[in-house]
């Protein structure tokens, strides 16, 4: 799925401005997607997004040829996503959504619906510890084989499977207490 022949990764070391562009290219929207379901306020998602390719720049050499390109990527998403979220100096800012000044027309429900979901789901990803959460998303969203889950989180498959199931349940019960309280009762 993303063995990328089109990358000559071979050559990163020497000619890597070129390869670099097309990793950058290519990946880009996959590298902020993950930011985003990693803790990373939308605000701040491209200057972290900057920093996961300034890193990226700087260690493509070192990509071992055969690996998967994703899962690098995602493991350097990692680290950079932990370092914004403990950083000191860092506020969480929660966005409210506000009446809009103008009548909205009937079409916006759904993508109204769909950014209430994903706020929701940042919610509750933002409750798991970091070992959960990379592998809820990495697995869940992102759709990475569970082998390359377990080799980019750095753990073995066994531990990731674990850490699923628990993100899961966790996920789980956070939708059945959301469920509960829209029910009317």
């Amino acid at each position: 799925m993303d063995a990328m022949p089109s990358i000559d990764l071979e050559h990163a070391g020497t000619g890597g401005a070129v390869v670099f562009e097309r990793v950058f290219e290519e990946h880009g929207h996959y590298v902020w997607r993950a930011l985003r379901r990693l803790g990373v306020a939308d605000v701040d998602a491209d200057d972290v997004c900057q920093d996961v390719f300034l890193v990226v720049h700087r260690k493509l050499g070192t990509f071992q040829r055969g690996a998967s390109l994703r899962s690098w990527l995602y493991g350097i998403c990692l680290r950079v996503a932990s370092d914004y979220r403990h950083r000191a100096h860092h506020v969480r800012e929660r966005t409210t959504e506000e009446a809009p000044d103008r009548a909205v027309p009937a079409e916006q429900d759904t993508e109204l619906d769909r950014r209430r979901a994903l706020a929701w789901l940042d919610r509750v990803l933002d409750t798991l510890d970091d070992e959960k959460r990379a592998v809820f998303v990495l697995f869940e969203i992102e759709q990475v084989p569970m082998a390359e889950v377990a080799a980019a989180v750095g753990c073995a498959k066994v531990t990731a499977y674990a850490r699923l199931y628990a993100a899961r349940r966790h996920v789980e019960a956070a939708a059945r207490r959301e469920q509960a309280r829209r029910s009317p009762g």
